[in-house]
C-alpha cells in the first residue's frame, strides 16, 4: 500500500499567507490540492492575512499539471477534475487580496494556469520547462483557460506559446508572460514574501475594487464559459 500524496501547508505570519505545494514529486493537482487552493483563499482574510504566496517546493517542480490517473480514469472523472480546477483558477484570478506565485521549477498546463491566475510571479532560475503543451499532447485548451492565456500572456509569444505549445526556461518564461522575474533558487521564497510583503501595505478595499475593475469582463467571460462547458456536458481537453 502506497502513502496518500502529502497536501499543500499553509501559514499566515506578519500578514502574508503561504500555501506550499509539496506531494514529494511534481506537485500534481488533485481535487485534495484545489480543495486545499479553495480552503486558502476562503480563510486568508479571516486569518487576518492581507496577500498571499502560493510556493512549489523548494529544489522540485511547482506543478506538473492535472492529475493524470483521475485524467485518464474515465471521461467523468477528467471532466470533474478540469472542471473543479477552472473554477478555482477563476477564483485564484479574481482574489480579493494580492497574490504571489513562487514557481520553483516545473511548471506545465494546469500548473502553468496557476502562474497565470496570480498577480506577480515570481522563478527559480533552474532549469525547468513551463508553458501550456496542451497541444503536443494532442488536446485543446477549453475556452475558459484560453481567455485566461490571451488575458496574461504577451501578444507577441501568444501564437507559439498557445497554439504551438512551446515551452520555456523560466528567463523565457518572463519575455512570454508566464513569470514577471527570476531570482536565484536559494532566495526565491524570501523574496516572494517579501513582495507579497509590500502588497500587504495596500488598502484591501481599493485592491479589491481594482482588480474587479481591471479583470470583471474576462471573470465574467470565463465563468460564461464554464457553465456553458457544464451545461454541454463537453468532454474537456486539458
Amino acid at each position: 500500500m502506497t502513502d496518500a500524496p502529502a497536501l499543500p501547508t499553509y501559514a499566515v505570519e506578519d500578514g502574508v499567507a503561504v500555501l506550499t505545494l509539496d506531494d514529494g514529486k511534481v506537485n500534481v493537482i488533485s481535487h485534495a490540492v484545489l480543495d486545499a487552493v479553495d480552503d486558502a483563499l476562503d480563510r486568508a482574510e479571516g486569518d487576518g492575512a492581507r496577500a498571499l504566496v502560493i510556493a512549489g517546493r523548494t529544489g522540485g517542480a511547482f506543478s506538473a499539471g492535472f492529475d493524470l490517473p483521475t485524467m485518464t480514469e474515465s471521461t467523468e472523472s477528467m471532466r470533474g477534475l478540469v472542471m473543479r480546477g477552472a473554477r478555482t483558477f477563476m477564483n485564484l484570478y479574481g482574489f480579493r487580496l494580492p497574490t504571489v506565485a513562487a514557481c520553483t521549477g516545473h511548471a506545465l498546463a494546469a500548473g502553468a494556469l496557476v502562474l497565470l491566475g496570480c498577480d506577480l510571479r515570481i522563478g527559480a532560475d533552474v532549469d525547468c520547462k513551463i508553458g501550456l503543451n496542451e497541444v503536443a499532447i494532442a488536446m485543446v485548451l477549453p475556452d475558459w483557460a484560453f481567455t485566461i492565456a490571451v488575458d496574461r500572456l504577451s501578444k507577441r509569444h501568444l501564437q507559439r506559446a498557445v497554439a504551438t505549445a512551446r515551452l520555456t526556461d523560466a528567463a523565457g518564461a518572463v519575455d512570454v508572460g508566464y513569470l514577471d522575474e527570476v531570482v536565484a533558487a536559494d532566495d526565491l521564497l524570501d523574496v516572494a514574501v517579501a513582495r507579497a510583503a509590500e502588497f500587504a501595505t495596500l488598502d484591501q478595499r481599493a485592491y479589491a475594487g481594482t482588480i474587479r475593475r481591471l479583470r470583471g469582463e474576462v471573470l465574467d467571460l470565463m465563468a460564461y464559459q464554464i457553465d456553458a462547458d457544464r451545461e454541454a456536458g463537453q468532454v474537456p481537453n486539458v
